[in-house]
This record gives structure tokens, sequence and C-alpha cells, in this order.
């Protein structure tokens, strides 16, 4: 067994790795850019180099800088993760040639499973059913739009090379072709460095299921069961489970031996998934991925086993540790990915600092995977994904228990998050009775992408003691028995109560508190509000830094509040309100006019700009097209009209709400 390891890769695969790595008594080298120096990986390595700027080109994708570091620190042996060179048949050589060991298939392995062309040929080889479609290399746009008309509208345009939803679009009829085909090869370009493409026949309501081989160099192959990926969006999955609930032990048992015939056929080493789409009990390969995947914690859940302790022990030339006979498999496991992105605006990227991050218990029945910690920065420059949640128990039903009440706990403020799509999907009906496909997001968007229910009375509690805790006080030297100077509202006649406008999404909300007494202020307190038409008894105990324990009426409700000036955060079952106090005096301003301010709904790079200034445009014209982490998206045009100004050019960083041109209407 080798003594040190490097790992080519960042964020929370890097800190997995390094986890067994430190458990198997083997030193842990991370490399890091620029932008990540100050890390969850960096600082949990043994040893860190620093392999270049902020852009993944120049350095995690930079195959000498890492081979460089290996030398340096003194590594045996380099793990790529998942994601940037873990498929890159280029930089397993090159670490061969280095003297360093690759954790992973051979190189051979990596270029018949890179190219998803020339995979599902070998495959058509082997026996193994495909999806009816066009896998040659002529890449033509017209050669390619006469085979997508061929094989049959809908049809899937995917990047030949590289996976995670890059580079892929779904095409219902000719008339979008072309266009499709553009943004298809710019985000193959932009991910993989290649933007060969095939087109194949677009399944209605397929399920995604995946099976995890292992291999070793003693010419043994197992499958560690399968996976059920269905839930998806943007092509990407966002839950993974494990089994795959409702289907056959026939249709597991042939997925398995088909998956296992496939890296016998390539003579694969190590772990990798083999990837098949199924509909109406019939299955078909869709492509191999030559790594260790996302969603290997699932099977890990089920199984008891170490993913990468087995490929450090295969890599060191040990034989698999059991055979296929002795791998058991116990519950089942969901996983849910939880990304830095706004699931209302089409899942655009979101990038910050999380000023708050409070994770939920760890078990035995919940796991959390990640590689960020309270504040960290989300940049634009890398994949969004920021945390893994995974629960276990001994059924499905028992799991969805566990995993609801953990993203419940699960509290991040700084960037969005997709936690409350998520929270919708495992409370959905279907999702509960396992009816499952890779459109269930699109097909339930109204429930699931739905705007946020009104805070609750104790939510506006919180956020009025927030308010009140931080009222100035100011007391006269003079007179300090005064009434004035205390903050309960104090009047000469009447009740004391102070009027207070919180604004919550597009509504404000008008209250009247009536603080009982000044004393509260130190611990927690008591006081009474009145809020749509209802008057509420309120009392708060400070059970932590910005926990809060608030009764209403005699219900006692737990609410993490965050105060940030007149801004309150506020975090209660399961749910994240932003909410602001504000003055119904002040003068807020409006948004500029109606005229035409082109804005950007996301953080990116700017990769295309059609339009200059004084161009004519028609609605639904191509304006300018944004690249943020590795996802392109095209700004057109909300109209007819005229580009009166352009602010900004190819290349430039552009932050969220960022004006990209003024548009005027034509003239007359």
């Amino acid at each position: 067994m080798f003594t040190a390891v490097l790992i080519a890769n960042r964020g929370e695969i890097a800190c997995r790795i390094i986890r067994t790595a430190r458990r198997m008594g083997l030193r842990s080298i991370a490399v890091f850019s620029e932008a990540d120096r100050n890390a969850g990986h960096v600082a949990l390595a043994d040893e860190a180099v620093c392999i270049g700027p902020a852009p993944a080109r120049e350095s995690y994708l930079d195959i000498e800088r890492i081979i460089a570091a290996a030398r340096r620190t003194g590594a045996q042996t380099v793990h790529p993760g998942y994601g940037f060179l873990s498929e890159n048949a280029a930089f397993a050589e090159a670490c061969a040639q280095a003297g360093l060991i690759f954790i992973g298939p051979p190189p051979a392995a990596i270029r018949a499973m890179g190219s998803k062309s020339a995979a599902k040929a070998l495959m058509e080889q082997a026996g193994v059913p495909l999806v009816p479609g066009y896998h040659g290399d002529e890449q033509n746009p017209r050669h390619l739009a006469t085979a997508a008309g061929r094989i049959g509208y809908p049809v899937l345009i995917k990047a030949s090379a590289g996976g995670g939803g890059k580079g892929m679009r779904i095409v219902t009829g000719p008339g979008d072709f072309l266009n499709a085909l553009e943004l298809a090869k710019g985000e193959a370009r932009a991910a993989f460095g290649d933007d060969h493409v095939l087109v194949e026949k677009y399944l209605i309501q397929p399920r995604h299921i995946e099976i995890q081989v292992f291999a070793d160099t003693h010419g043994n192959v197992v499958s560690l069961f399968e996976r059920d990926c269905s839930i998806q969006r943007r092509h990407q999955k966002i839950i993974e489970e494990a089994p795959a609930p409702s289907i056959s032990e026939v249709q597991r048992l042939t997925m398995g031996e088909a998956a296992c015939t496939a890296a016998r056929a390539i003579a694969y080493v190590g772990a990798g998934t083999v990837e098949f789409i199924a509909e109406d009990g019939e299955f078909y390969f869709m492509e191999m991925n030559t790594r260790l995947q996302v969603e290997h914690p699932v099977t890990e859940m089920i199984t008891g086993l170490d993913l990468v302790e087995w490929q450090f022990r295969v890599a060191a030339g040990e034989a698999l540790p059991l055979t296929q006979n002795e791998i058991e498999r116990s519950g089942h496991a969901i996983e849910v990915r939880i990304y830095a992105e706004d699931p209302a605006r089409e899942f655009a990227p979101s990038t910050g600092t999380l000023n708050h991050w409070r994770l939920p218990e760890v078990s035995a029945n919940i796991r959390i995977d990640s590689g960020v910690r309270q504040g960290d920065d989300v940049s634009i420059h890398y994949d969004p994904m920021i945390a893994k949640l995974i629960a276990w128990d001994h059924d499905r039903d028992g799991a969805i228990r566990h995993l609801r009440q953990a993203l419940a706990g699960f509290e991040v403020d700084g960037v969005r998050t997709n936690l409350d799509l998520l929270r919708r999907i495992v409370a959905h009906p279907d999702f509960v009775g396992a009816v499952l496909d890779t459109g269930f997001i699109s097909r339930r968007a109204e429930d699931l992408l739905a705007d946020v229910a009104p805070p609750p009375a104790a939510v506006f509690a919180a956020t009025l003691h927030c308010w009140l805790r931080d009222l100035p006080r100011h007391v006269d030297p003079f007179d300090p028995y005064s009434p004035w100077n205390t903050r309960i509202a104090w009047r000469l006649n009447g009740s004391s109560y102070q009027d207070v406008s919180i604004y919550d999404a597009d509504t404000i909300h008008a209250i009247r508190v009536y603080p009982i007494d000044d004393g509260y202020f130190q611990d927690g307190g008591h006081f009474q509000f009145d809020w749509n038409d209802r008057k509420f008894d309120a009392g708060i105990i400070q059970a932590g830094q910005d926990r809060l324990q608030v009764t209403i009426d005699d219900a006692i409700c737990p609410v993490t509040a965050l105060h940030h000036g007149r801004d309150v955060i506020a975090f209660h079952a399961g749910q994240r309100y932003a909410l602001r106090i504000v003055d119904k005096f002040e003068a807020t301003g409006g948004v500029a006019g109606a005229s035409g301010r082109i804005t950007t709904a996301m953080p990116g790079r700017v990769v295309a700009v059609a339009v200059g200034p004084g161009d004519r445009v028609a609605a639904g014209d191509l304006l300018v097209t944004i690249e943020a982490m590795k996802v392109q998206f095209r700004i057109v045009a909300p109209r007819a009209g005229v580009i009166a100004t352009l602010r900004c050019g190819l290349g430039d960083l552009v932050e969220d709400g960022a004006e990209l041109a003024i548009f005027e209407a034509a003239p007359g």
C-alpha cells in the first residue's frame, strides 16, 4: 500500500477522499486554486499546494501543474475525484509517465467510454440494448438535423464527452434544432473542451437507473446494486436512492449482469457506473462513467462499504475485498444534492458568502458530505453543489422520514439554495409513492416551484423581537426614571404600542406591537402584537446565539433569527424567510422605468454578444449569452426594439442583476 495520495479535485469530494485516506493512515495532499486558498479541503488535508488562478482550466484542469504538485510533495498516487480530470485519459497517462498511480481505470478504458458515441457502438457489439439515435462522427449541423428528423422528434442532443447535464438539450421540433445544437456545442466546449455531440430519441417518461460496478486487476468484476437517479433538473441529478424502488428482481439482476459485461468488455479497473434509461419494463444503455459518482454514498449506506477504500486497495494491486455472493444489501438510502442556485429563476446559480451554515445532526441514519463551512465564498468558477444529505433506514418510508426531518434542520443563508424544492419533492405524494421519472420536476412545477407561503406568526414574533431588542435607548441623565427612557412605546393616555411594517416578498404586513415591560430585552421577553386581524401573545426565550424559543399563545416554536440592520433572515419548520423592517414614510424610489433595462438573472461570464448599439431586434432575438458554473443561458429581446446602449462586452464578469443593455422601442 502506498503512503501518500494527492487529490486532484476540490470541495466535497476532496474532503470525502481525505477522510478515508486519514482513516487508512495515508498522508493526504490537496491542491487548490487561488480562489480556494481558504477552502475546507485545504484546511482538512495534511498538506496543500496552490496550482493556479481561479478559472478551472488554469488550475484544476492543468495537468502539468497537478503532476508538478505531486512530484513536489512526494505523492505516490493521484485520486481525481469526480469531474475535472477524472475521466481524462491524457491525465491518466501523464500520471503513469510521471511514475504516479492513477486511482481509476486504464487510459484505454477511459477512452472507450469517454466518447458516448464510441461507447454505444461498443455496447451494441456486446448486445446491450441502445436507445435509437445517431452516434457517428459527422458533426455538420445539417447532417445532425437530418438524423434528428429520421429518428423522430422529440430528440435529445448530448455532448459525447463528459456528463453532469452539460451540453444537453431537448428539441421538440425541427425549427428549434439548430439553436439547441449551437447551445449544446457551446456548453460542451466550455465544460469538456470537445463539442462533439450525439442525437438520440428522447423518451417521454423514462427512469434513470445506474449500476455501481467495481473491478480489480485480477479479473474480478462485481455489481454493488443499482441506484435510481430519476429526479433531475436540467438533466442533472438532484436526488438519488438505492435500491431503485418498484423494479423487479429479474430486471435488477439483468441490469447488473449487463453492467458487469460492459466493464469486462473494456478491461475495466476500479469504481465505475453503468447508466441505463428505463421505460415500460425495458432498459437501454446510456453511458458508463469511468469514475466514482457523486451519488456513491447511497451505495455505501446500503452495503456498509467504503468505496474510496476499495479504490485505494484496487489501485495498490489488491483483489476486491468481497466476491459477488458476499456483497449484501441492507435497508434503503436516499441522497439529496444541495445546490447554490435559485429554482424559481430556472435554477440560475447563486453566488455569495455563506454567512449562516447550520447542519442537521449526523447519526446512524443521517450522513452529510460537504466541502464548505460558514464564512466560505461560493463563486462562479465551480459547480454550485455545496453539500449532500443522505438518509438511511430499514425501509424507504423510514429513510424518507429521516430525510424530511434532516432537511427541516438544514439552514443556509448568503446564497439561494434548492432546499425548499428538495423539501417539497420528498413530501410530494408521487415521490412517497415512488412514481418516478426524469420529468418529475417539470411536470409538477406548479406544486414544487410555487411561491413560499406567508410567514407564520412565530416568525413575525421573532422578527419583532430582533427589532425591539436592538432599539436604541437614550437615557436622560437628569431624569433617569422618565418613562420616555424606556423602549415600551409608553403613552400618557391609552395603551403603549408601536406600529411596525414588515416587508415579505411583495407584501407589506402592518403590525401593531405592544411591549409589556422593558426588562425582557436582556434575555427574552413578553409582548403582544396585532397582525392579520388577530391579537397574538408572544414570549421569547433566547436559546442560543441566534436561536429563539418563541411562544405564540400556547404553542412553543423554535426559530432561528439572523438580524442584520433592518433585515431579518428567519428559519422555521424547515423554511427560510427573508424579512425587512421598513419605515412606511421612507421614500423607496422606483425601478428604472418600464424602459427596457436588460439585466442578468444570474452572475457569470459573458461568452457571446450578438448585438451592438443601434441594432434593431425582434422579440426573442438573442442579445447576450451568459455562462455560469459551466451552464450557458441565453438572454433574448423581450419585444421588438432597438439596442440604445450596450453595457457589457465579451469576457466580462457580471453580477446577479447587472445591467447588460438599454432597450428602447423601435421608432414609428
